[in-house]
């Protein structure tokens, strides 16, 4: 009998287990393939965990053994590339802003010997491309047993892709730089340079080394490129017309101190200053000292004009030289007759300097240039500073022969930095290679009274009027200065035919703005000079043409030299020849 209410009979028993529930057993069973599948991948996740659990307790290890455990003395050595370092230096530029030095970013080669697989083709192949280094140096470096050796510092971009090209193992570049002078020889002596290690080691570069070094604001130089470029050019010309063995220039502004030129002939190139030797690199402006001649004149007037004891109507005996002791003190093409101190200056009196510095004394002679800084070297932002040579003892002999630049040995940066102080106003100030902000007139020390230096234009100004500048006249800027030509010390005596021509002076004399020095070392005579190689003939219209040149770049107008407040401004009231109280010397 069949019942239609019940379940049907039990004919399988698997048909009684219950439905998997979701897709975690479908198709197969708790022991199948997709179970076994995530079993592994958990072993697989443990495994890991304690790899990395491994890797950190030796990373510990090895820290607590360097840091605890190392012996004292004991040298640890990390074989890893170095690590880009600090180098970078600020850029220099002039005062209107023009790029003087700027640091370029540049690789550098390095390698691992130790990976390195074969050291003689490596370097057989490197060789051509990293020029300046030898086949045999390199190979010695890729053999080395170190982790890291130097191939080749600064390379430039053409030779880092020609290494890449090679593909040798081992070879590796790091960031560096490389300073860069866009002017070149221009500003050599002033900027300098700086090595390999980013360190400098000439000019402004190592003087301002913690100033330069690893800041980003520009260093702001007080130099003006535009009369750089006129002073050097001029220097130059005269160099090659004279046939001379070198030169130096020095423009400084009157009133602050500022440097604004600053030349010495040879020169070199900054950019490779492995090509410089000692001549080229030597700083005539600032390291030199010579004895710089009649330009002392105008320093021993103002002297001898500031202790009252002469007057501009004062005068001297100059018709016979001076004896004294194996000495004798003559004059150049002398007018062998009493001179007004105003005549002695024009005319270049060794004679009646050498009067008028023994009337003012020797004490106060020898306190005059200790005042002005010409007993010690001279103070500028260069290391290529040179200590003066003064006499010890100070005797009356060497006040003579001081009183017309004889007998002491000084920089030409001593003379210009004595020689604004003449015609300021009376007051020295430190020079500088670095701008002032515009306005600035830094503090100075009074070293003459305001009436001695407007005398001290005057006679100046009468020098190019009148006497052995007048080659230096450019109408119009009113010109004012002293020639020197002095004889160059050899020994126990001096060489006749070596001389230093020079001149000294300022422009425009009634309110000067800037003083100037060109000095031209053992320039021969030509045709066009008459043989003479003096500073009259040689220095003086070099100074000319750079006044002409550089007046209009740096603001000094042209004036009406024969208006009535000029002529009134530098008249000179000389005494006629004759006797004053000072005649009998």
């Amino acid at each position: 009998m069949i019942r239609r209410d019940g379940p049907p009979p039990v004919t399988d028993l698997a048909a009684c287990r219950p439905q998997a529930r979701g897709n975690a057993f479908r198709g197969g069973t708790p022991g199948g393939a997709l179970h076994a599948a995530v079993e592994k991948g958990q072993s697989r996740l443990v495994f890991l965990a304690a790899m990395f659990s491994l890797a950190f307790l030796v990373i510990a290890a090895r820290l607590v053994d360097v840091t605890l455990l190392a012996q004292p003395g004991e040298q640890r050595t990390v074989h890893a590339a170095p690590r880009p370092t600090e180098t970078e230096r600020a850029d220099i530029v002039d005062r209107n802003g023009t790029l003087l030095a700027t640091s370029l970013p540049t690789p550098s080669l390095y390698a691992n010997p130790k990976v390195v697989p074969d050291a003689a083709e490596a370097a057989r192949r490197l060789a051509p491309i990293l020029v300046g280094t030898s086949e045999a140096d390199l190979r010695a470096r890729l053999s080395e047993d170190r982790s890291f050796v130097w191939l080749k510092r600064q390379l430039t971009p053409r030779q880092q892709h020609d290494v890449i090209r090679l593909g040798i193992p081992g070879l590796e570049f790091q960031r560096d730089e490389r300073r860069i002078y866009p002017q070149g020889r221009l500003v050599a002596h002033v900027v300098g340079f700086s090595g390999i290690d980013h360190v400098g080691l000439q000019g402004v570069e190592k003087t301002l080394e913690t100033r330069i070094r690893g800041q980003q604001e520009p260093v702001e130089l007080a130099i003006d490129l535009r009369v750089q470029h006129v002073l050097r050019e001029e220097l130059q010309r005269t160099v090659t017309e004279f046939n001379a063995i070198g030169a130096a220039g020095l423009v400084m502004d009157a009133h602050t101190g500022e440097v604004i030129a600053l030349v010495s002939l040879p020169d070199y190139d900054a950019n490779s200053p492995g090509t410089a030797n000692p001549e080229t690199l030597f700083n005539r402006v600032t390291l030199g000292v010579y004895e710089m001649g009649s330009v002392f004149k105008v320093l021993t007037a103002a002297m001898a004009l500031d202790t009252g004891k002469v007057t501009m109507a004062s005068g001297y005996d100059a018709s016979k030289p001076i004896h004294i002791a194996r000495f004798s003190i003559s004059d150049y093409k002398g007018k062998n007759r009493w001179l007004s101190v105003p005549e002695i200056i024009k005319y270049s009196s060794n004679i009646g300097a050498a009067k008028m510095a023994l009337d003012a004394g020797i004490g106060t002679q020898r306190a005059f240039f200790e005042k002005l800084g010409f007993l010690k070297a001279p103070q500028l932002e260069l290391p290529e500073l040179g200590a003066p040579l003064v006499p010890n003892p100070w005797r009356e002999i060497s006040a003579m022969t001081i009183a017309f630049g004889h007998g002491i040995s000084v920089t030409p940066l001593h003379v210009v930095t004595a020689e604004a102080a003449m015609v300021n106003g009376g007051i020295l100030r430190k020079p500088t290679l670095l701008k002032y902000p515009y306005g600035t007139h830094p503090d100075g020390t009074r070293v003459i009274k305001s009436r001695t230096s407007d005398d001290i234009r005057r006679l100046m100004r009468l020098v190019v009027t009148d006497g052995s500048g007048k080659k230096a006249n450019v109408p119009g800027y009113l010109i004012g200065g002293k020639t020197g030509s002095a004889e160059k010390a050899s020994g126990h005596g001096y060489r006749r035919k070596a001389l230093l021509s020079s001149f000294v002076g300022a422009f425009p004399m009634n309110d000067p703005q800037y003083v100037m020095l060109v000095m031209v070392d053992e320039p021969q005579g030509t045709i066009q000079s008459q043989g003479y190689a003096t500073g009259g003939w040689v220095a003086a219209p070099l100074f000319g043409r750079i006044v002409e040149r550089i007046a209009p770049i740096v603001g000094v107008q042209p004036i009406d030299e024969d208006s009535p407040q000029i002529r009134r401004d530098m008249v000179v009231q000389a005494s006629a020849p004759g006797r004053s109280p000072n005649a009998p010397r």
